[in-house]
């Protein structure tokens, strides 16, 4: 079964990743559609995948604002590995499983002739140095439209190494492929260092379209070596070339063949070399008497593809070393201050194992319930801790049902209000009583509502006449359901407002994890919604839960 993926590079869902499998998958703003994508501009069924004689094939159905592939409108369009399709704001980038990785493949399709080897006829005839220029633009009208084709293969070379990639593999397969086609080369490959063992490993191999012959690509390691050694580009024949119209057996049998070998110089080091070759067949050599061979200005061509190559490797590299950093130093954060709220957790249920001790050995009800009530307490904040790291830390679609917003927000009224009554607050609820029943997770704007109503709670604890007011609406000009929570406590510094949804910032100092906030973002996001906050230092703050309104399984009502 051949299967593919979506990864969201641009968009409200970026770092989202849809499978594509056998069975037709369709795209849009609707909660139907397999890949469900939070974006006004894409339609409720903007368009679909499907696969058809092991072909991938995107259909745009009837959107209002069209499908893009790599920037070009689109009907119907046959993706290939590494293709972008821009729906409205959100840009996917499509990987074809079974084309990601091509490591393996090329060190099957690739032969590395040792030294010595009889079968290794190549003969160097030209090189050329890494500072050696483009041709230059001379009067001659072929030379100037030579010189301005070399300058568009390079821009599209430019452009493929800025395009977004999940692979390396992918990366070299595009540069490699433009490459082939550009210079007219039959077929060629990519060669790379391995950083770690030094050995020299076939990475990627691409062949002209007519020239897919299925034969092992013959590469010379003494020439490999040579480019290695010297920093050059060289260009090759095999050793008969000398005498290629003399007749003999030899070029009968074999025709002529000639290659490229150029090196990809990265900024610091010598990252690999790109080969290709091309073949003259004996019977068009003895007919003609002409050997379709490479030219200087092509191998100068390749050698500058060569270094942008390097580049593109070099780039890679490093992103993934950026990567590899971020997610260690957010590993060792995410622990160290889950660890501190878990101590000060932990701190508070030995005081209430305490006070339970002190009052059975002293038979003192009183005292036992008010270590229970303690103990119960921190129970239940490394609940709420650990549902918030769990809801945090995975992607996950809303489960949407058909459910009573104001009874949802009810609940968690219902579930606050002995929290309220012990902080002497005065919690009040006015839902909207024309708010029809609508389709939302319910689990998932529970647990939003709950963290906002929470905050609201302890940021008004201590204050003179507390209040935290929830209401519950519909805004008609946009359709969207909206929870507002709105308190009279000492709001929110202005420089501090950007920072509340990132994670593990927290204004509650040792009673906040800084999850709760980013958690509920996260949530009214699944949701295509947003939570926005006003407030003033002194006057309270109010924060909106607002998401698109739907009102059955197929239709987004925006």
């Amino acid at each position: 079964m051949k299967r593919a993926s979506l990864l969201v590079v641009q968009g409200a869902e970026q770092g989202t990743r849809f499978d594509v499998a056998d069975a037709p998958v369709f795209m849009g703003r609707g909660v139907s559609n397999e890949v469900r994508l939070h974006d006004t501009e894409v339609s409720r069924v903007h368009a679909s995948i499907q696969i058809k004689d092991g072909v991938f094939s995107l259909t745009d159905r009837n959107s209002s604002n069209g499908t893009f592939v790599n920037g070009k409108p689109v009907t119907t369009h046959t993706l290939i590995d590494g293709d972008q399709i821009q729906l409205g704001r959100t840009v996917l980038l499509f990987s074809d499983v079974n084309q990601g990785s091509r490591t393996g493949l090329a060190a099957e399709r690739i032969q590395l002739l040792q030294r010595h080897d009889p079968a290794d006829r190549s003969s160097i005839i030209s090189r050329v140095g890494q500072d050696a220029p483009l041709p230059p633009v001379v009067p001659s009208v072929e030379d100037d439209s030579q010189t301005l084709s070399n300058l568009a293969v390079l821009y599209r070379i430019t452009e493929e190494v800025a395009r977004p990639t999940v692979s390396m593999d992918q990366l070299l397969q595009r540069i490699l492929d433009l490459t082939i086609e550009s210079i007219g080369a039959d077929r060629g490959c990519v060669l790379l260092t391995d950083p770690q063992t030094g050995e020299i490993t076939p990475q990627a191999i691409s062949e002209h379209r007519g020239h897919d012959t299925g034969a092992r690509m013959p590469v010379s390691r003494t020439i490999v070596d040579y480019v290695f050694k010297t920093n050059q580009g060289v260009r090759t024949a095999d050793a008969q070339h000398d005498s290629r119209f003399d007749g003999g057996r030899s070029i009968v049998q074999a025709g002529i063949r000639e290659a490229m070998c150029v090196p990809m110089q990265g900024r610091h080091e010598l990252m690999g070399v790109i080969y290709v070759d091309i073949t003259t067949p004996a019977d068009r050599l003895l007919s003609t008497g002409k050997v379709a061979g490479f030219r200087e200005d092509q191998l100068r061509m390749l050698v500058a593809i060569g270094r942008q190559a390097a580049l593109a490797v070099e780039n890679y590299r490093y992103q993934q070393a950026i990567v590899k950093a971020e997610r260690l130093a957010a590993m060792g954060q995410t622990i160290a201050t889950i660890s501190h709220h878990i101590k000060n957790i932990l701190q508070g249920i030995r005081g209430g194992s305490y006070l339970i001790d002190m009052g059975l050995n002293d038979h003192n009800e009183d005292l036992v319930r008010k270590g229970w009530h303690v103990v119960e307490k921190n129970q239940t904040r490394i609940y709420n801790l650990v549902m918030d790291m769990l809801t945090f830390s995975k992607e996950r679609q809303p489960a949407h049902e058909r459910a009573n917003l104001n009874e949802t927000v009810a609940d968690v009224v219902e579930l606050m209000q002995s929290r309220a009554d012990e902080c002497a607050v005065d919690l009040q609820y006015r839902p909207n009583p024309n708010l029809a029943v609508c389709i939302f997770d319910s689990e998932g704007i529970h647990r939003a509502v709950l963290n906002i109503v929470t905050n609201a709670i302890d940021a008004v604890e201590g204050a003179e006449s507390p209040i935290v007011l929830i209401e519950t609406g519909h805004q008609t000009d946009t359709d969207m359901i909206w929870v507002a929570v709105s308190d009279n406590g000492p709001g929110i510094p202005e420089n501090q407002v950007s920072k509340i949804f990132q994670v593990f910032e927290s204004t509650k100092g040792a009673r906040g994890t800084g999850l709760g906030l980013a958690v509920s973002q996260k949530i009214l996001r699944e949701h295509g919604g947003e939570i926005t906050v006003e407030s003033r230092p002194g006057e309270g703050s109010r924060f909106m839960l607002a998401w698109p309104r739907i009102e059955d399984e197929g239709q987004t009502i925006a």
